[in-house]
């Protein structure tokens, strides 16, 4: 799903090429996809894009007239920028939005329709998207920790919590425990001040780095391959991996369709967190630290 670097990286991408300019049409290519009646999509035609910006990770398009396009792209959406009137086909394509000077196509991979479109009146309809999450970038410390100590998880949840952080998903929220070298299973109700503290820098330097990154690229040229895998990321999609702080093979633990990538050595004493599907599996014979799985690994040759 893309994140705060990637939503602010569409952004900047956007704005210059859709603030000012006319909406021509909206195109569905999915009757899913829209999921607001009143007032009808139709009525954005026409208009110009008085703006862009996002609640969250939801792109909104700000219209002439007080009136907003919401788009959230969920796990599998993505944007296209194509030259006018660009013929668009497939089952990937959920919907085009024709501007005057160009062609922005929104696909979704798989086969399950998650993004979602809506148009909305007025900024108060508008605020009603808002969960409430932390800004982190902004944020102070004690209101960090306030967020963050507000419901008992373990930290990894809590960090991909919209309610309580803005933005953060499943790729960043393992960037953020690598570099504050914390456990992704660690209670938040645990954590001594000063793992709050470097929590909270950690928050703030990783989305500052990778948002200065990708914006910086999508300046130059139209972010089309945004993806939760990135060459540069310390543990995120590195499964076995070398860490690249202390050389360690990068772990993982797996649920649902979501899986935390982590450095024992660096984030939980050389301990392995135990995979679910796994340790049920396995049961006793679960290797407890790295020095225990690379002896099973050497046994099995």
């Amino acid at each position: 799903m893309p994140e705060l670097p990637d939503i602010l990286a569409y952004l900047a991408a956007l704005d210059p090429r859709v603030t000012g300019r006319r909406l021509e049409a909206v195109r569905l290519g999915s009757p899913f996809l829209l999921r607001s009646v009143s007032p009808p999509v139709s009525e954005a035609a026409g208009r110009r894009v008085e703006g862009v910006e996002r609640i969250g990770k939801r792109l909104v398009f700000r219209l002439e007239g007080d009136d907003y396009l919401v788009l959230h792209l969920m796990v599998a959406g993505r944007l296209h920028w194509k030259g006018k009137g660009a013929r668009v086909s497939g089952r990937a394509a959920l919907a085009v939005f024709d501007f005057e000077n160009g062609t922005l196509v929104l696909t979704e991979a798989g086969s399950k329709r998650r993004a979602s479109l809506y148009l909305v009146r007025g900024r108060a309809a508008l605020a009603e998207f808002e969960r409430g999450g932390l800004e982190v970038p902004t944020s102070s410390l004690p209101a960090f920790r306030e967020a963050l100590l507000r419901e008992s998880h373990t930290v990894k949840r809590a960090l991909t919590d919209p309610r309580l952080f803005s933005g953060i998903g499943n790729a960043y929220s393992d960037e953020i425990l690598h570099r504050a070298r914390l456990s992704p299973a660690r209670l938040n109700g645990r954590l001594t001040a000063e793992e709050v503290e470097r929590l909270w820098k950690a928050a703030r330097e990783t989305l500052a780095q990778w948002s200065e990154r990708l914006v910086a690229d999508a300046r130059k040229t139209f972010p089309e391959k945004v993806t939760a895998f990135r060459a540069g990321m310390a543990v995120h999609g590195r499964y076995r991996e070398p860490c690249p702080v202390c050389g360690s093979p990068v772990q993982r633990i797996v649920y649902a369709e979501n899986e935390s990538n982590y450095c024992a050595t660096c984030q939980t004493g050389g301990r392995l967190l135990a995979d679910r599907a796994l340790s049920q599996l396995l049961k006793g014979d679960w290797p407890k630290t790295l020095e225990e799985l690379e002896e099973r690994k050497l046994s099995s040759r």
